[in-house]
């Protein structure tokens, strides 16, 4: 991953609506994705309806999405969570399963889904990816979001 924010995409419009499912494990360091995604796309996107969904754990967020996703409610699906890595695979399995649902689903039903379900090592690397602001994930999930749903709807005007 890379340690700089991309740049913020140009602003969208129309009105979009955005859905954040939230994992509530790992709570604080999830609300500061959300947090900032949050914000990043009143910024982006002013008019969108935003909403969260939240669910138990990160395993569980992708029933969740692909249910959101089957019924076309969003423009752009965020699905957040942390991740961090113990003593067991246990975090690396997770990660990869939850990754690799989260593609299967957004391709299946082509509705965007960002991936912000992360894995760390250490709780520093996600405060510094989750809380601060020079390298936040949960304002990179945002910006990807409405860019991906600028180039859906663009592509469905076609």
């Amino acid at each position: 991953m890379s340690n700089v924010t991309p740049a913020r995409p140009r602003s969208m419009r129309g009105k979009r609506k955005f859905i954040i499912i939230a994992s509530q494990f790992n709570a604080p360091y999830v609300q500061g994705l959300v947090d900032h995604a949050d914000r990043e796309l009143r910024t982006l996107a002013p008019s969108a309806a935003i909403s969260v969904q939240r669910v138990p754990g990160a395993f569980e967020i992708p029933v969740v999405v692909r249910e959101l996703a089957s019924q076309a409610k969003a423009d752009a699906l965020i699905a957040c969570g942390v991740i961090l890595k113990g003593k067991t695979d246990h975090a690396q399995n997770l990660s990869r399963s939850v990754t690799d649902a989260l593609q299967r689903i957004a391709v299946g039903h082509g509705v965007p889904v960002i991936n912000a379900v992360l894995s760390f090592d250490n709780e520093t690397q996600a405060r510094e990816r989750c809380l601060e602001n020079k390298i936040n994930r949960g304002t990179e999930a945002a910006r990807a979001a409405v860019e991906m749903a600028d180039v859906m709807s663009k592509l469905r005007r076609k």
